[in-house]
């Protein structure tokens, strides 16, 4: 047993390509769904500042998780002890991001004149929790590797304990 740690492609630990995995696909396609729904009932019940509220909303969840999951992919793919840090940095980042995009709204006086503040809000906040739960449900259904098997020799993997 050696104590150097597995690096990055090596046969320990195979080098992963940094992409947005089958998870991300579909937590975003999920969200992608309920946003389509949800701007057209916003369209048919409220009107257009409705339906743009809640387009803002399912918008800013979608490029904000989007992203921040592809930075922790690629941070994890390089060094994974960094990616727990990353991981909690880039979700402070997201939401202090939705909340600068919600005043810049504020500031302009869209919200509320072309722009739904009740539909906006809605929208980020059904938009998150379909965005985690759709993640969550395809993460725990996925098949991956918890750890590194040690390297089996020609003799088995008890060859040098003889």
């Amino acid at each position: 047993m050696t104590t150097a740690p597995a690096t990055n492609g090596s046969a320990a630990r195979p080098a992963r390509p940094v992409a947005a995995g089958g998870q991300v696909r579909t937590a975003a396609l999920a969200t992608l769904v309920v946003g389509v729904a949800a701007v057209g009932a916003g369209l048919l019940l409220s009107g257009a500042p409705a339906a743009a509220g809640a387009a803002i909303g399912f918008a800013m969840v979608l490029v904000f998780f989007g992203t921040g999951t592809v930075v922790v992919n690629a941070v994890a793919s390089v060094s994974p002890s960094a990616s727990l840090l990353v991981a909690l940095l880039t979700y402070t980042l997201q939401v202090v991001l939705v909340g600068v995009v919600f005043a810049a709204l504020d500031a302009s006086g869209a919200l509320g004149d072309s722009v739904d503040r009740v539909w906006a809000g809605a929208a980020v906040i059904t938009a998150t929790l379909v965005w985690l739960l759709s993640h969550i449900v395809s993460a725990t259904r996925s098949r991956q590797p918890l750890y590194d098997l040690p390297e089996r020799g020609p003799d088995g993997p008890e060859a040098g304990a003889r």
